[in-house]
C-alpha cells in the first residue's frame, strides 16, 4: 500500500505542479488517496483543457510565439498594462511566448497524466474543495504572511492586511498583482493564483484623493512627538522630533552623529511614496516610535579612492626620480588609512552645535571612538538635565556632577582621557558618586553656548571663571554640588595633574559633599515629619470642621423640615376648620327652626356631648333624622368625626338611613342620645 500511496503522489504531483508534498499528500488524504479526485480539487475543471464536445483530451501547443487559446467556454481576464506587473499564474495566462514554449515543453509523461486527470475531473460526481493560498505581503521592513482560500477576493485581502498592518483598505497599493475590470470583487479561483504569491505594499499618500487619517489623529500626529530608534552599526540613536519636521532635517542630524553624508546614506524602514520634503506626520511611519537602520553606501568608498589625487615628483633628475618611484609607491590603502586618521581627529563636538542633546550624543560616540571604551559613561543629554539627573534630588539622592571640558588644542587631552579618565579606580568612584557631562571646548561657538548655558544656574561669575582656564591646563573636570538651596563650584581638576591627585581630589570632595548631604538628609527627614505631623493636624482639624459643618448643615435641614412640616399642618388645620366652618354655616342656613312647645306632635331630645355638657332641643316627630345630624354640626360634631348612640336599643343612629323620620325611629316623645368620637 506503501508503494502504490508513493505512486499516486508522484502521479498527483506530475498532474498539478505541487512541488510542496506536505501539500500534496494533504489534498490526497482529503479524498482518501484518489487520485482523480485529488487532482479535481487542486485543478478546477474551468483550468482545465477539458472539451465537453468529444474534443482531443490534451490541449497541445505549438512550440511558436503565437499566444496560447483559452482552451473551453473559459476566458482570460483582460489585463491593464497601464497597471503594475502580472503575476505569473498556473494557467499561464499573461506569461510571454517564451515562457509559454517553457509550459509547453514538459515531459510526456506529465502530459499523459494531466490528461487522464482532466478527463476524469470533468465528470459530475467529481468533488472540489477551496484551495488555500498564500500571500507574502512585504511592507517596510517586514513581511506578512497570509493564508486564504481561493473563494476569497481582494476585499478580503485588504481586510486581512488592515487586521495585520493597521493599513486602512482606502491607503493600500498593492504591486505585482494582475488587474481585473471587476479587480476587487473578482475570486481568487477565477484569476487562477499560484499557491505562493508575493505582493509589496505601497501606501497612498495625501495627494491621491483618498483621505488617510481623520484630521484628529493628522492634528495629534503634527503636533505630537516622535521618537526614533535608529541603528547604526552596533550603536542605537533615540531622537525626539516633533511631527513637522521634515525627514530632511532627521537625515541631516545623523550626519552630524554618523558622519555619513546624505546623499551617502542608505535607510531602511521609511515608508515608499516619501520624500525627503515629506514631514514625519505625513510619511506614515508608526506614532509615536519607529524604528530605522542606517548604513553608509558602499560605492562612496570605490568613489572616493578614484577622486584620490596622484602624487606627482616635480624638478627631479632620473636618479632622483627612480628613487622617488620606490619611495612613492603606496597603495590606494595608504590614503584611505589617512583619510580615517583623519577623521578620528575630528573634533567631539561640530562646529556651531545647534541642539544640546545632539552635541553631547556625539561627543560621547566621537570621544569612544578616539579613546576607546575604557572610560566613565557620559550622561547624554542637556546641562539642564544632567543638573536634575544629578542635583536638583533630595539629599539623600543627590550626586556631584562632574562637567568634563575638553580641548584638542591641549598637549596634555591624550594622556587626561587614557590614563587619568581610562584609570579603573577614578572610574568605580565617578560611577558610584558622580554624574558626568562632557563639553567640548575646541570651537569658540560651542565654548560660548556652555558659557551661556551654565550662566542660567550658576551665575555670571561661575562663567567667568570657567572662560579663564588656559587652554595649556584643560582638560578640566569641574565639580558641582546642590549646598543647601544653591548649586556650586566645589573644586576645579585641572589638566596638569596625576592619577593619584585626581583620585584624592574626588575622594576628598566626595567625603565632605556627602557630609553636607547626610546633614541635609537629617535635616530634609526631620522636616519632613514636622511637615506629616502639621498636616495630620491640619487634617484633623479640617475633618473636625467638616464633621461640625455637617453636623450644623444636618440641624438646619431637621429644623427646616419641622418648620415646613408645623406650617403644613397649621394650613391644613386651617384649611379643615375653614372646610367645617363652611360646612356648618351652610348647615345652619337649611336647618329648620325649633317648634314652639305644645304645637303638635312633638320629641325632646337630649343630647350628651363628649365633654359631658348636655344639650336639648325639640323636633317634631315627622321631622327625618337628617335634621338631627344637621344640628349636631351646627354644634361642631359632624358625622365624620362623632357617632350618635340612642341610649335603648343602643344604636349608631349615624348608620341608619338619615330619611326615616324621628318618629319610625321610636325616638318620641323624647330620648337620650351621646355623641362618641370616631
Amino acid at each position: 500500500m506503501s508503494e502504490n500511496r508513493e505512486v499516486i503522489l508522484a502521479d498527483f504531483q506530475a498532474c498539478t505542479g505541487v512541488d510542496d508534498v506536505a501539500e500534496a499528500i494533504y489534498h490526497l488524504e482529503e479524498t482518501n488517496w484518489d487520485l482523480l479526485r485529488a487532482v479535481s480539487r487542486v485543478m478546477p475543471p474551468a483550468t482545465q483543457a477539458f472539451h465537453p464536445n468529444n474534443d482531443p483530451d490534451v490541449m497541445i501547443v505549438e512550440n511558436d510565439d503565437s499566444d496560447v487559446a483559452a482552451p473551453g467556454p473559459f476566458k482570460p481576464p483582460v489585463l491593464d498594462d497601464s497597471d503594475v506587473e502580472v503575476m505569473e499564474v498556473g494557467n499561464s495566462l499573461g506569461q510571454s511566448p517564451a515562457k509559454r514554449r517553457d509550459v509547453s515543453s514538459n515531459s510526456s509523461q506529465m502530459e499523459n497524466n494531466f490528461a487522464v486527470a482532466s478527463t476524469s475531473s470533468g465528470s459530475p460526481g467529481a468533488s472540489t474543495g477551496p484551495k488555500i493560498l498564500n500571500f507574502n505581503i512585504k511592507y517596510c521592513d517586514k513581511v506578512v504572511k497570509i493564508r486564504l482560500p481561493d473563494t476569497a477576493n481582494l476585499k478580503d485581502l485588504k481586510q486581512r492586511i488592515q487586521n495585520e498592518l493597521n493599513v486602512p483598505p482606502c491607503k493600500q497599493n498593492l504591486s505585482n498583482w494582475a488587474r481585473m475590470t471587476t479587480y476587487d470583487s473578482t475570486t481568487f479561483a477565477v484569476l487562477q493564483l499560484p499557491p505562493e504569491n508575493d505582493l509589496v505594499l505601497t501606501v497612498k499618500s495625501l495627494n491621491d484623493g483618498v483621505t488617510a487619517e481623520n484630521e484628529s489623529e493628522v492634528t495629534k500626529k503634527l503636533s505630537g512627538t516622535y521618537t526614533l530608534h535608529i541603528k547604526y552599526e552596533n550603536k542605537t540613536y533615540d531622537l525626539k522630533y516633533l511631527g513637522i519636521k521634515a525627514i530632511l532635517q532627521v537625515k541631516t542630524d545623523l550626519y552630524t552623529l554618523t558622519n555619513i553624508p546624505v546623499r551617502h546614506q542608505i535607510w531602511s524602514g521609511w515608508p515608499p511614496n516619501i520624500d525627503d520634503n515629506t514631514m514625519l506626520a505625513l510619511s506614515g511611519i508608526s506614532f509615536p516610535e519607529h524604528e530605522f537602520t542606517i548604513r553608509k553606501n558602499l560605492q562612496t568608498k570605490e568613489k572616493e579612492k578614484r577622486s584620490m589625487p596622484q602624487i606627482v615628483q616635480l624638478d627631479s633628475d632620473e636618479d632622483e626620480f627612480e628613487d622617488a618611484s620606490e619611495t612613492f609607491n603606496v597603495e590606494d590603502d595608504y590614503f584611505v588609512d589617512n583619510v580615517n586618521t583623519a577623521r578620528k581627529r575630528e573634533p567631539l563636538i561640530p562646529d556651531n552645535v545647534e541642539d544640546e542633546l545632539i552635541g553631547t550624543v556625539t561627543f560621547n560616540e566621537r570621544f569612544t571612538a578616539r579613546y576607546g571604551s575604557v572610560h566613565p559613561l557620559f550622561f547624554q543629554g542637556t546641562l539642564e538635565q544632567a543638573l536634575k539627573e544629578a542635583c536638583i534630588r533630595p539629599a539623600k539622592d543627590r550626586k556631584i556632577l562632574a562637567v568634563y571640558l575638553h580641548h584638542d588644542a591641549s598637549v596634555l587631552t591624550n594622556v587626561f582621557c587614557t590614563q587619568l579618565l581610562g584609570c579603573e579606580s577614578v572610574m568605580q568612584v565617578i560611577e558610584k558618586d558622580f554624574v558626568i557631562w562632557g563639553w567640548d571646548f575646541t570651537f569658540e561657538s560651542n565654548k560660548h553656548k556652555f558659557c551661556a548655558s551654565i550662566a542660567n544656574y550658576l551665575g555670571p561669575h561661575t562663567v567667568t571663571n570657567l572662560k579663564d582656564i588656559p587652554v595649556d591646563r584643560l582638560p578640566a573636570l569641574v565639580l558641582l554640588a546642590k549646598m543647601r538651596s544653591s548649586i556650586e563650584v566645589f573644586n576645579v581638576i585641572k589638566g596638569n595633574v596625576g592619577v593619584n591627585e585626581v583620585l584624592g581630589t574626588l575622594m576628598e570632595c566626595v567625603q565632605l559633599i556627602y557630609e553636607s548631604y547626610a546633614v541635609e538628609a537629617k535635616e530634609e527627614t526631620e522636616r519632613a515629619e514636622r511637615e506629616l505631623v502639621k498636616w495630620e493636624q491640619d487634617e484633623a482639624y479640617r475633618a473636625s470642621l467638616e464633621a461640625d459643618r455637617k453636623k450644623e448643615e444636618t440641624r438646619q435641614k431637621q429644623e427646616k423640615e419641622e418648620m415646613e412640616t408645623k406650617k403644613r399642618i397649621e394650613n391644613e388645620i386651617a384649611e379643615t376648620a375653614a372646610r367645617k366652618e363652611a360646612q356648618r354655616q351652610e348647615v345652619e342656613c337649611r336647618l329648620p327652626q325649633e317648634p314652639v312647645a305644645g304645637q303638635g306632635e312633638q320629641t325632646k331630645i337630649r343630647f350628651r356631648l363628649p365633654k359631658g355638657e348636655n344639650v336639648e332641643r325639640r323636633f317634631t316627630a315627622d321631622t327625618p333624622l337628617r335634621v338631627l345630624l344637621d344640628f349636631l354640626i351646627v354644634q361642631g360634631y359632624p358625622s365624620e368625626e362623632y357617632k350618635v348612640i340612642s341610649s335603648w336599643p343602643r344604636r349608631d343612629l349615624t348608620a341608619l338611613d338619615e330619611r326615616q323620620t324621628l318618629k319610625e325611629l321610636k325616638l318620641c316623645p323624647q330620648e337620650t342620645v351621646i355623641l362618641e368620637e370616631r
